[in-house]
């Protein structure tokens, strides 16, 4: 017994050697403990404002800008919408979902800036804003306002004044996700689908552009992600119209 003992010794003293090596191995791999990280802040927080991305309108009527865009636009703060993929935006869901949360069925109808609406239980105010890009960040101007970003429906009305008929024009929009535009009254474009922001992604048919206030209406609607839009008038060639002022009243 004494000599099998003996004989097991040395295998002991070696498997307690390893592993006090492995333990002191662990503990200079670790290194000093780490500084605690600063909190995450909570949801709802934001530094953002809307002059980041924005001027607030001016009464004076503004110009597109020089490739013709349409800076100048009436916002509704977003309803709030269960969308979990944008792949659903299609024609028939615009169509449904833009008839059950419309503000006003009148479409030739100028919202007041700082004027509130009522759609289902929310409480929605307009802001009257130049976007200084030539597209629109819907993101932008929601995490602004520290209001849902994913999920919305934003309603956009603006007034071009032309200062004469323009027969044969053409209305072009973009937008993330999808949307439908109104000129005067009329539905003019419909973008379904899960698209990304580019400029002239749908063109509507010939248009006329009367003397004096056109109105343009718009609905943006997105799921997750990016929620942005552009829009602008060009020729039978394709250039951009410019001699026209848009106002918001």
């Amino acid at each position: 017994m004494n000599r099998k003992a003996n004989s097991l010794l040395p295998l002991l003293v070696f498997v307690a050697l390893s592993v006090l090596q492995i333990d002191g191995i662990s503990v200079f791999a670790q290194g000093p403990p780490r500084p605690s990280l600063p909190p995450i802040p909570i949801k709802g927080d934001t530094t953002h404002t809307l002059t980041k991305h924005f001027n607030h309108s001016s009464p004076a009527p503004k110009a597109p800008d020089a490739k013709g865009f349409i800076q100048r636009w009436l916002v509704l703060e977003p309803v709030k919408k269960n969308i979990a993929r944008n792949n659903v935006i299609m024609d028939s869901f615009l169509k449904t979902n833009f008839a059950a949360d419309n503000f006003s069925n009148d479409y030739n109808i100028v919202p007041k800036n700082g004027g509130t609406e009522k759609i289902g239980d929310q409480e929605l105010k307009w802001h009257a804003l130049d976007c200084k890009q030539f597209n629109f960040n819907l993101f932008h101007f929601t995490y602004a306002l520290n209001k849902p970003r994913y999920g919305i429906l934003v309603w956009l009305v603006t007034v071009v004044n032309s200062p004469e008929e323009m027969q044969n024009v053409r209305m072009t929009a973009g937008c993330n996700s999808g949307s439908m535009w109104w000129l005067n009254g009329q539905e003019v474009l419909t973008l379904s689908g899960d698209r990304d922001m580019i400029a002239d992604n749908v063109t509507s048919q010939r248009l006329t552009l009367k003397k004096g206030k056109n109105i343009i209406r718009g609905a943006v609607i997105n799921g997750p992600g990016m929620a942005n839009f552009a829009v602008r008038f060009v020729d039978e060639k394709g250039k951009p119209i410019k001699n026209f002022t848009v106002s918001y009243e």
